[in-house]
């Protein structure tokens, strides 16, 4: 897994580095098939905002938050960012299932 961080308005300290790979850790639990995380860490104004894109194979996830901590907007994204990567596990081992039964069938 390839992870580039980078900040906007904020410098990425070597603390905010090692808790967004932290909470990151997680989804790879979860998903061996990551191939590249982007995530973008912003000030505007008093708003936080954290945004992450997943590359996976054959499909990127994109996912935003808006806190007014930085480190809560991190938790949320990755609560996000799990959830929607959990979906699209799930979604791809149904399609891989095989063929569904016929109920009329005598076996």
């Amino acid at each position: 897994m390839n992870l580039k961080i980078s900040g906007h308005h904020l410098e990425i300290t070597p603390a905010i580095h090692a808790y967004v790979t932290g909470k990151l850790e997680r989804v790879t639990r979860h998903f061996d098939n990551v191939i590249d995380v982007n995530v973008i860490l912003s000030v505007d104004k008093l708003k936080q905002k954290a945004e992450v894109t997943v590359h996976l194979s054959g499909k990127d996830i994109f996912v935003e938050s808006i806190e007014e901590d930085l480190y809560a907007a991190i938790d949320s994204l990755v609560d996000k960012l799990d959830r929607q990567i959990q979906k699209y596990k799930q979604k791809i081992q149904d399609h891989h299932r095989g063929q569904k039964v016929n109920p009329t069938d005598p076996d």
